[in-house]
């Protein structure tokens, strides 16, 4: 094969250029989109002086090396001068952009390219500039093929007479690039600039720069839409489970103040020790406004509402605890117990003539803590345990708090035997145990 079919033409040279260097501002935009600190300053556009610096310096590192490597190595595709102040600028601010320009433009400066320092700084300037003027959401909308709907801003143009900003945002680069070719043609070596031979090339040339500050800004915002759907989906999660933690919440206060109406004329003086009782478990509640605690505190709160119930019970009730120490420092749902208790009380023990006994069993297990209710009352029939979760209030809103904290994870299961009892079994899953308990 002759050797001059195997080398590029210069202007394939250049079109390959520009692809590589595409491919380093996209690759660059990538991995400073992964550093979580830098994710978070593009969530908001208000920052302070230290965020602005973070930025700078995130940024203008690169950027710097990759102008110094290609003042040493002469490797083009590394240079980014003008897009890189511009885009600083756009995102950060005027003083962000040119303080970025002056990084870039310090290498070139010390290998002759005198007018480097003074156009990169002006690059990062007129990013800034239009970043004051314009919509802070049409920076994130910036897309070079605004071109394609050209007529549509057109008309709207002429229809509202108003700035249409992705036109000013493509044209601003565009302008800077057809300037810096203006001057690089005119002062040479002065001012790095590729060189096109011909119109057509030149216009790849300008389309390179645009893509250059194009890409980054798309891959950014699809990190800042990531990011905001991930929060509003927390938010979402916490909405949910406040919801149902506030239904089950007046329903325990619903069925007791039953009690208590049932009492007063009975046997007030049990319908007062009733009262007393409940005043302070709902002074409890209200103290702690946790979504999530440890299995010790919940079972002290259950301890204060099984102190409602025995007295309305009586000697007719007895409470058994089998807890093991090596779970009491489990993480679960504020009040998931309660629900399930209170049932086992109200439909198992309740109606059972005779004494009547409710256990409360906790062990580790490879799938995580494994937490048992149960109550040797009247029992359930099998149908009756197949609609558990749907018919029972309590129970409902109980399954469905662990299935929006836990997931497929979530594990609630019955186990019935009429006129034996009924065993409710809840599994907290190993690796819920680091959840923050002060979530709220």
């Amino acid at each position: 094969m002759p050797t001059d079919a195997r080398i590029l033409s210069p202007d394939q040279f250049l079109l390959t250029t520009l692809i590589v260097r595409l491919a380093v501002i996209a690759t660059m935009a990538t991995m400073l989109v992964r550093f979580g600190t830098f994710r978070l300053l593009l969530q908001t556009e208000r920052r302070d002086w230290p965020d602005r610096v973070v930025f700078i310096l995130a940024l203008g590192i690169p950027l710097t090396i990759g102008v110094a490597s290609r003042v040493l190595l002469r490797y083009d595709a590394l240079d980014l001068q003008l897009a890189g102040p511009f885009l600083a600028g756009l995102i950060a601010g005027p003083y962000a952009g040119a303080i970025v320009g002056g990084m870039v433009g310090l290498p070139p400066t010390f290998n002759g390219e005198v007018i480097a320092l003074a156009f990169n700084i002006g690059c990062g300037f007129a990013g800034g500039g239009l970043r004051e003027v314009c919509p802070k959401e049409s920076i994130w909308h910036f897309s070079p093929f605004v071109f394609t709907d050209l007529h549509r801003h057109a008309w709207s143009f002429l229809r509202r007479f108003t700035v249409d900003w992705q036109i000013a945002l493509i044209a601003a680069p565009v302008g800077l690039e057809l300037l810096r070719q203006a001057l690089g043609h005119r002062f040479g070596a002065r001012l790095y600039h590729l060189d096109g031979t011909s119109t057509a090339i030149t216009f790849w040339v300008v389309f390179a720069t645009v893509l250059s500050v194009a890409i980054p800004i798309k891959i950014w915002n699809s990190a800042r839409i990531e990011h905001k759907l991930q929060e509003q989906e927390k938010l979402l999660m916490t909405a949910r489970i406040e919801a149902l933690s506030n239904q089950i919440n007046p329903h325990f206060l619903f069925n007791t103040l039953n009690s208590i109406s049932s009492l007063i004329r009975t046997n007030p003086e049990t319908a007062r020790v009733v009262i007393l009782k409940l005043s302070g478990l709902l002074r409890r509640l209200l103290r702690s406004q946790d979504q999530f605690v440890t299995l010790r505190e919940e079972l002290s709160a259950i301890d204060e509402y099984l102190d409602i119930e025995c007295v309305r019970f009586g000697q007719r009730l007895t409470v058994a605890k089998d807890i093991a120490p090596d779970t009491l420092d489990t993480i679960v749902p504020s009040l998931i117990l309660q629900p399930i208790v209170e049932n086992a009380l109200k439909h198992g023990l309740s109606n059972k003539v005779g004494l009547g006994t409710l256990t409360l069993r906790s062990r580790l297990s490879p799938d995580g803590t494994v937490i048992d209710v149960i109550d040797d009352g009247l029992g359930m029939a099998p149908e009756q345990v197949a609609t558990a979760t749907t018919v029972s209030i309590g129970l409902r809103n109980t399954n469905e708090r662990l299935r929006a904290v836990y997931g497929a994870q979530h594990h609630l299961e019955f186990d019935s035997t009429p006129g034996v009892g009924t065993r409710v079994r809840m599994v907290v899953p190993a690796q819920a145990v680091g959840i923050d308990v002060s979530t709220t």
